[in-house]
Order: C-alpha cells, then sequence, then structure tokens
C-alpha cells in the first residue's frame, strides 16, 4: 500500500497555504515570521515561545497561551481531540514554567455530527481537564453546514500563573546545559497514522497523549534551575532542537543513540520510512537545564526520561547528531510534513 507520508516543500515560496505551513517545520516558521510576528508584536510574547508570559499581577506573573485542534481522525488509540485540546493547552503553558488554572473551549460542529459523538469528546476533556487539575470555565460553539467542518474543530485557549523567579524560554539556554527528554518518542504519530490509514500493526501503538504539568512541577519544586522546556508536538525533536538553537544562538549537539524509542515505534518506521525525530509527541518534552543537575533531573522526571545532549557555542547554531556508527550529521527542520492534520 502506497501511503501519502509526506507534503514536500516547494521548490519556490508559496503564495497559497499549504498543509505543510501546518506542519510544525520550515514553512510554518517562515510563515509565523512573515505574517503574524510583523502583525501581532508585542514585549510580552515570544514567537520561539509556546506561550505569552505577561505583565505582574501581584506575587506571580500570567501566562497565556491559545490553540486549534483539526486531528483527523476524533477518535485514535490513546485519546481523541477532546484529550488533545486539552493535554496540548496544558502543556504549552507548563512549557512557560506556569502552573495551569483555567481553560476555555469553543466548538467549531458540522451539521450531522452524531451527538453521541460530541458527548464522547466533551466527557473525554472533563476528564483530562481533572487529571491535569484545571478548570473549563468559559466556552463557545459555532455549527457549520454539512460537509464545511470535517466533524469537529476545537479551539482552547489557557491561563496559567508563574509562581517562581525563573526566564524559562529559548533565550535563557547556555552553554554547557545538558538537554534531557522526559520519556519515548513518536507514539502519538504512529498511533493516529495506523488508525488513519487502516494499518495492522503487530504490536499495537497507543498515542503519549498527557498533561505534563506535574513532572515540570517536579522540577520546579526541587528548585532546579530550569532553563528551557518545549513539548514535542508537530515536527517532533527535530523541529524543538533546531528552534532552540536558532533562537538562543547556540548548537546543541544530540546522541542518537540515547534518543529513547520504543521497539514498536522503531520497527513501524523502518517498514514506513519514516523520520522518528519528526513524528509528533503529545505527552513529551525536552529539558534544558545545567549539566550538574541532570542526575536529579532524571530521577524527578522517572525511569524513561533520557540524557540525550549537550549544548555549545559554534557558529553558525546548529544542531548535529551522532549515529550508531559514531558519524555525525547535521539535523534540519523539516521541510515537508509527515503526517498532516496530527494534532
Amino acid at each position: 500500500m502506497e501511503l501519502p507520508l509526506l507534503c514536500p516543500l516547494p521548490a519556490v515560496e508559496p503564495t497559497q497555504i499549504l498543509l505543510t505551513h501546518g506542519g510544525g517545520g520550515r514553512l510554518m516558521h517562515r510563515l509565523i515570521e512573515r505574517v503574524f510576528a510583523p502583525a501581532f508584536a508585542s514585549p510580552h510574547g515570544e514567537t520561539h515561545h509556546d506561550g505569552a508570559l505577561l505583565p505582574p499581577g501581584g506575587a506571580a506573573r500570567l501566562a497565556f497561551t491559545t490553540d486549534a485542534y483539526v486531528v483527523r481522525p476524533l477518535f485514535f488509540p490513546g485519546g481523541d481531540i477532546g484529550r488533545l485540546a486539552v493535554c496540548g493547552t496544558v502543556n504549552d503553558l507548563a512549557m512557560c514554567g506556569a502552573r495551569p488554572l483555567y481553560l476555555s473551549a469553543a466548538f467549531i460542529l458540522e451539521e450531522g455530527l452524531p451527538l453521541q459523538t460530541l458527548e464522547q469528546v466533551v466527557g473525554s476533556m472533563r476528564q483530562a481537564a481533572h487529571e491535569a487539575g484545571v478548570e473549563i470555565v468559559t466556552g463557545d460553539t459555532k455549527v457549520v453546514e454539512r460537509g464545511r467542518g470535517d466533524g469537529l474543530y476545537i479551539t482552547t485557549a489557557g491561563i496559567g500563573l508563574v509562581e517562581h523567579g525563573l526566564h524559562v524560554a529559548p533565550a535563557s539556554i547556555r552553554a554547557g546545559d545538558a538537554v534531557l527528554v522526559s520519556g519515548d518518542l513518536g507514539r502519538h504519530g504512529v498511533a493516529v497514522l495506523a488508525v488513519r490509514e487502516g494499518l495492522d500493526l503487530e504490536c499495537p501503538i497507543q498515542s503519549d497523549c498527557a498533561p505534563l504539568a506535574e513532572p515540570v512541577r517536579r522540577l520546579l519544586a526541587a528548585g532546579l534551575q530550569v532553563h528551557c522546556l518545549r513539548d514535542l508536538t508537530r515536527g517532533g525533536l527535530a523541529a524543538a532542537l533546531v528552534e532552540l538553537a536558532e533562537a538562543s544562538g547556540l548548537s546543541i549537539a544530540i546522541d542518537g543513540a540515547a534518543v529513547p524509542l520504543r521497539e514498536e515505534v522503531r520497527g513501524a518506521c523502518e517498514i514506513l520510512g519514516l523520520d522518528p525525530l519528526q513524528l509528533a509527541c503529545e505527552g513529551r518534552f525536552l529539558c534544558v537545564l545545567p549539566e550538574e543537575e541532570t542526575v536529579r533531573a532524571l530521577a524527578l522526571l522517572g525511569p524513561e526520561a533520557a540524557h540525550i545532549g549537550r549544548v555549545h557555542a559554534s557558529t553558525p547554531p546548529q544542531v548535529t547528531l551522532r549515529g550508531p556508527l559514531g558519524a555525525w550529521r547535521i539535523v534540519e527542520m523539516p521541510s515537508g510534513e509527515q503526517l498532516p492534520r496530527i494534532c
């Protein structure tokens, strides 16, 4: 079976929106820099961060983020669009170093959507919010004509509190920092692909979709000097690393053998020709912090966490990866999209 797994980067700058613009890679970043960043420039928002840190309101700072979810199919092993919407927004707040508190949720419903489907999605959102310790306090609903909405889209926004004095952002990364990942990679991407394309995998793969506020809270409560956090969604590990290198002006060297992958994910990637470094996750994150705090951080994150690399100064800033035979290669920002409509 031939699968449409890649939306390639066009040879010339496109004049229309393509699926690749939503893939978390090079074309999406060009779109942000060309259209959105100049139009919405603000001292409170960082282009290369998961949310905005707003002016202090008393003893704490506010973090604010928003996101939209268009995943296809609506239900996948380990989650659905509702759980994804809550976890994704909670995780963006956590990556700002904030304690998530409140979410909003807006629904675009297509005429003909079974009411039972909507009830199941809303129930999933309620459960995910309970797990994450947040409340969904406001929302909106719109309905579009049959054939105009692909069933259901969800948009969420979230507010959290930053209750520490750290500046958790790419600008805080320093040469000599350690790069950690909180767990195995790629399961969300493979899980969605398998159900979308009807693949009968020998070992069914569950999405890693989960809220990340609690592991981040443990790091911060322990007093670790966390410099930067980044969840690994569209574009996967590769996009996150390149984005952090470019934003910080520093290089990152990764040991490929240290990157945690489950055997079933590795096998699926080999069969389907996928790059596991570019697969989306929805419950994994990068943590960049001083090298001397690595052991404590790994103990707090748990047995699935791994120390995968280090930050160093070089010109130009880039990401390099050491392969199984010891050879190094440059990791580039994904130039296409392995799997559209992943989140």
